[in-house]
């Protein structure tokens, strides 16, 4: 299977993009869903039920969450089992880096709760986990997997940045609902920003800055590359970001805005009618044109406030990459085009 192959490319290859989320970014997003949350079937499709902290995140929050059910799909090479393991499936067999594996319950003992450490956590997965070997290797795109997909009200995981696009496109075509970690350079993806300017997806919560830990293949960086006190890599991430089509707060949160256009501060671009904004506070209350902001603007974008009118970056990706961002002669980083939807109202 091709899938499987380039899946396992992303986990070997030179520049890893496996990158393995911690319980506080879990935590600090998907405390502003727990509505939205409740009572729902949640998949973790790229998730060791042993390993991952989003798998451990909804087992100790289930009971408080209302889950009706949670399902987490491994793929065959889990660095919890790369080495001899006490791990068993539900036949009694001891675990296997040749298989995927799933974790598919409804029910977690009271004793379970947010205050629970993972040795707690741990212990319940091995003698009441229900966690079977898969048919196949656990890739999120094998007919097994998608099954699961089905079945699920909501996706949350963080995919490899590689087969980011993939996994968007197997939510889109089942119509799901998800919250899933990427890197921001995914919001120009031809696939992805069509759906962010028509209102169909959206930034989460936290954007930016975000630690993960790493495999031990992974090659050492001269920046935001780190190794604990445990011998644990890690890397940071400037550009992370949370992406969803899940309701929240912060869409229909106004910016609020205190600048005026003058020429001087303003320029506009060689070859196009747009004018620089270099920062997302000094958009201008009072011009009606396009506006060129930061990528970070999607983090503060309010639908009702903003038309979202293409992207500027090289030109040629799409129909909505509407020109390459020149400016006194000099390329600029991509940029987001806006305008506002009631100029008057807010002058």
């Amino acid at each position: 299977m091709v899938g499987n192959f380039v899946l396992n490319q992303s986990k070997t290859a030179k520049n890893n993009d496996e990158f393995y989320t911690t319980y506080e970014t879990i935590e600090k997003e998907l405390v502003h869903y727990k509505k939205q949350i409740k009572e729902k079937v949640i998949l973790c499709n790229c998730d060791d039920p042993f390993e991952s902290n989003f798998s451990k995140y909804f087992i100790k929050n289930f009971n408080l969450l209302n889950l009706k059910r949670l399902i987490c799909t491994s793929y065959k090479s889990s660095k919890v089992i790369s080495t001899k393991s006490d791990l068993s499936d539900i036949e009694g067999n001891t675990l296997s880096n040749e298989f995927g594996y799933v974790l598919d319950i409804n029910k977690i003992p009271s004793y379970i709760t947010p205050q629970s450490n993972d040795v707690q956590v741990m212990d319940f997965l091995k003698k009441h986990g229900k966690i079977k070997k898969l048919k196949g290797d656990g890739d999120f795109r094998s007919k097994e997997c998608i099954d699961y997909l089905k079945k699920a009200d909501i996706i949350i995981t963080n995919p490899p940045f590689s087969l980011f696009r993939e996994l968007m496109a197997l939510i889109l075509k089942y119509n799901k609902f998800f919250l899933l970690i990427g890197n921001s350079n995914a919001i120009t993806y031809k696939e992805i920003f069509p759906l962010i300017q028509n209102d169909k997806v959206w930034i989460g919560y936290n954007y930016g800055d975000m630690e993960f830990r790493v495999p031990d293949n992974s090659v050492p960086r001269s920046t935001r590359y780190w190794i604990d006190e445990t011998g644990q890599k890690w890397r940071s991430l400037g550009n992370a970001m949370w992406l969803t089509n899940i309701d929240i707060v912060r869409r229909h949160q106004f910016l609020n805005l205190t600048k005026y256009y003058n020429n001087d501060k303003y320029p506009k671009y060689d070859n196009y009618d747009a004018i620089e904004v270099s920062r997302v506070a000094d958009i201008p209350l009072d011009y009606n044109g396009i506006m060129a902001v930061p990528i970070t603007f999607l983090n503060k974008y309010n639908p009702e406030q903003f038309e979202i009118v293409g992207e500027a970056n090289h030109g040629s990706d799409n129909s909505f990459d509407i020109f390459k961002p020149v400016l006194n002669g000099k390329l600029v980083y991509k940029r987001i085009l806006i305008k506002w939807r009631r100029l008057n109202d807010k002058i």
